[in-house]
């Protein structure tokens, strides 16, 4: 990692305190989530969106999703 300096003003600082109290995490790990909601997404891992395009003709389908995908019944 690469250690960086950034200047906050005294309501952000405490915002922020307060946000990573909440969910239990560090303030660097808070700063990190919200840099990472802004830079461009890596989408060679998107295949869920590929999703649902497929019909089986299976309407039970999602009931014997294990079957299908694992060779194992439920």
């Amino acid at each position: 990692m690469i250690r960086t300096q950034i200047r906050l003003d005294a309501t952000e600082y405490k915002l922020l305190k307060e946000q990573s109290r909440a969910l239990g995490v560090s303030l660097e790990e808070i700063i990190r989530r919200a840099i990472r909601d802004v830079l461009p997404h890596d989408n060679r891992g998107a295949w869920m969106r590929f999703a649902g395009l497929v019909e089986s003709g299976d309407s039970r389908l999602s009931q014997s999703v294990d079957e299908v995908a694992y060779g194992v019944e439920p």
